[in-house]
């Protein structure tokens, strides 16, 4: 076993960051949102719960997916020079040390405030006598009938636990047997009942954790016998199945992915959260049960929450609606300032439209879909789908195109992690209603986000198109920053269409114009236009590059970005998430910047900029630089060329680099510091200053 210390040489020695330990650099900027004394209480408390949300993802997919190594027995060695047992180590360490710090902010920084916020979360006997009765009278009539405990014994199968829900274990013996006779049993708390029942006071609301009130009246589950210990867990369960996609296309799709949905609800135990009084009998019996390490445990003090995205329940109450911040109305688009009053058909056939969200509403391409679906004149409506709303406009409009007799073809990636079962149900009502459905491709995932409509205009057709990097989900489309074009240009209407042919028959395309797409091209590609920056470097011709990414994983580009860099190329990237690349390293990367922007808003947005010696190529879409959106993913990038648009695309990376309110810049060691306002310079916060911007700016904003 590597020593700690030769463990963090090796990771200091390497060129590259580790993909996992700069995603849990990342969460501690999501976190910090909430240590922002400028936000409400409310809003601290939904950038915490925030945080839960992302360090479950991450143990079920990330974590997850190390263990399908280990179990597997495949050997792996991580960016960081590491093999998988001492990295596992190195990174349950780490996230340990994240958990703690989660956990003791929650406790001390903001549970403090509580009352002065107009609640407070109270334990059962922490209430008075009519207040108990209440909780007694719930527990009787609304609990009690829905709990099942079972137990494990010589003549009773371990259960099988469900992934992330409150788990009770209790620990028993008759009172007449021998005292090592012990038994023990769960209790799962329904994930149908809410997080806390509510008790409204004069003055505050009351949240009773609903584990409280379960383990104040838990001997009504055990009667006659003597009940040694009670004590409160959470399994986390791997729910990376990569290693397991079968590679076999005369399979029936749909019915291997229900399959693979059900084993994640019984994948390998990868973390058990518990209270740190557990009962030590318990405790070894989980262990040994499910080969965890010491690492694997991350205990929960008293007087804090276990599972803490249970906060929602709280921070989206009815009594504390005007706490939290209020949504800023979008403004037109620069290039469509009149769209209600606008048809946006005829509008389409003289100039592309640039959308921005959410500065900018959704609005439009649903608008342009939902005219689609109703207009005579329209033939064929083809649309990637990755991500739905609920009560989805999307899926409303190509169900009445589908009713109206048009051709409606609907990729539908039923891959899309956790909105599998939503995106099944909604794939199958359209395929009901007469739409052409493709489950997606079983070897790659559809990412890319495109919207092709075909329309009879007298002696002529026009095809619309609409390409982005977001997806068609308005709820979305109101948190997250992306980027989308529409256009009649017959140059993008030709790569669509034969992007649509490859993805939905069996062709081969000779060469997309304005178009690159993964798999095939796109590393390549990319690497080629970064590789032109770095020869018009070493020929003193103008160059640079700026790159706004979710996350910065693949290996080749990142060497190629270093390439660049030492032929003197200046590199200006903005990633939100993980990144890979050690920015500032001598004779490495020297000329490469990285920041990182989180705030009221999730960046999701993806623009490529090459500034090709003051002509520049300004390419946006669908993926991020990982191995995965090159080789396992169906991606898109289209180039921006419309010079309007193309200065509006500029503009909101300029805007991004000038931001020192939400941004952080990343060290050479993969740590972050807070971008602070120089002396005298303005407070620049691009979450607002979005909503502001006009036409003459965007005009004379220039990178380099």
């Amino acid at each position: 076993m590597l020593v700690k210390d030769k463990i963090d040489s090796l990771i200091e020695s390497s060129d590259f960051i580790s993909r996992d330990l700069s995603w849990l650099q990342f969460n501690y900027r999501v976190l910090d949102q909430a240590r922002n004394m400028n936000r409400t209480l409310f809003d601290r408390l939904k950038f915490l719960a925030i945080t839960a949300s992302n360090l479950d993802e991450f143990f079920v997919i990330r974590v997850g997916s190390l263990y399908n190594y280990i179990d597997y027995g495949k050997e792996r060695v991580d960016y960081s020079g590491l093999r998988e047992i001492p990295f596992r180590k190195k990174l349950l360490s780490e996230a340990q040390v994240f958990f703690k710090d989660q956990n003791e902010y929650f406790l001390q920084e903001l549970r403090p405030h509580f009352k002065e916020n107009g609640f407070t979360i109270l334990d059962e006997k922490e209430l008075t006598e009519k207040e108990k009765d209440k909780v007694k009278n719930y527990f009787r009539k609304f609990i009690h009938p829905m709990l099942t405990p079972m137990v494990y014994d010589s003549y009773h199968t371990f259960p099988i636990l469900r992934n992330k829900v409150l788990t009770f274990g209790v620990v028993t013996r008759t009172p007449k047997e021998n005292k090592e006779n012990k038994k023990l049993s769960f209790v799962q708390i329904p994930q149908n009942l809410p997080r806390f029942f509510e008790i409204e006071r004069a003055d505050k609301i009351v949240f009773v954790p609903i584990e409280e009130v379960i383990r104040s009246h838990i001997s009504k589950l055990f009667r006659n016998v003597e009940i040694l210990g009670v004590n409160l867990f959470r399994i986390t369960r791997n729910g990376d199945f990569t290693l397991e996609e079968s590679d076999d296309l005369e399979v029936n799709f749909i019915e291997e992915l229900q399959r693979k949905l059900k084993t994640r609800r019984t994948g390998r135990v990868v973390r058990i959260e518990v209270e740190d009084d557990e009962n030590k009998w318990m405790m070894k019996l989980l262990v040994d049960r499910w080969n965890m390490t010491p690492e694997n445990i991350f205990k929960v003090s008293k007087g804090n929450l276990m599972d803490l995205t249970g906060l929602w329940q709280i921070i989206e109450h009815d009594e504390f609606k005007d706490q939290t911040s209020a949504q800023h109305v979008p403004v037109p688009p620069l290039t469509y300032p009149n769209e209600s009053h606008e048809d946006i058909f005829e509008l389409l056939k003289s100039k592309d439209i640039l959308l921005h969200m959410p500065y900018n509403s959704m609005n439009p391409v649903i608008n342009l879909l939902e005219k689609a679906a109703e207009d005579p004149g329209v033939l064929a409506i083809k649309i990637t789908i990755y991500r739905l709303a609920k009560d989805s406009r999307i899926i409303s409009a190509l169900l009445k195109a589908a009713e109206n007799g048009k051709h409606v073809s609907v990729l539908f990636e039923v891959k899309a992690r956790f909105d599998e079962e939503n995106n099944m149900r909604e794939a199958k009502k359209l395929q009901k209603a007469g739409c052409f459905v493709i489950y997606g491709l079983s070897n790659y995932k559809t990412h890319t986000k495109l919207l092709l409509i075909v329309r009879k205009e007298g002696k002529k057709v026009t095809r619309y198109v609409h390409m982005s990097s977001g997806n068609y989900n308005e709820s979305t489309a109101r948190l997250y920053t992306d980027i989308g074009l529409l256009t009649t240009n017959e140059i993008y209407a030709q790569d669509v269409s034969e992007f649509f042919n490859v993805i939905t028959g069996h062709s081969m395309p000779q060469q997309y114009e304005y178009l690159i797409t993964a798999p095939g091209d796109m590393r390549t590609k990319l690497i080629e236009l970064i590789n032109n920056e770095a020869e018009n470097a070493r020929n003193n011709l103008a160059s640079g590059i700026v790159l706004k990414i979710n996350s910065l994983q693949d290996k080749e580009t990142i060497e190629a970005l270093y390439g660049a860099s030492q032929a003197g190329v200046p590199i200006k990237l903005i990633v939100r998430g993980m990144c890979c690349l050690r920015p500032g390293r001598e004779g490495l990367s020297e000329n490469i910047q990285v920041k990182s922007i989180v705030g009221d808003y999730l960046e999701h947005s993806r623009i490529f900029y090459f500034h090709n010696n003051n002509d520049p190529k300004v390419y946006a879409g669908s993926a991020d630089i990982m191995v995965r959106s090159f080789d396992r993913r169906l991606e898109s990038l289209f180039l921006i060329v419309d010079e309007t648009c193309k200065q509006q695309a500029i503009n909101i990376l300029a805007y991004n680099l000038k931001d020192n309110v939400n941004s952080y810049i990343m060290h050479e060691d993969g740590s972050y510091e807070v971008k602070r306002q120089q002396n005298g310079q303005e407070e620049f916060n691009v979450h607002k200053h979005f909503f502001e911007v006009d036409m003459e700016e965007v005009k004379q904003v220039s990178l380099f």
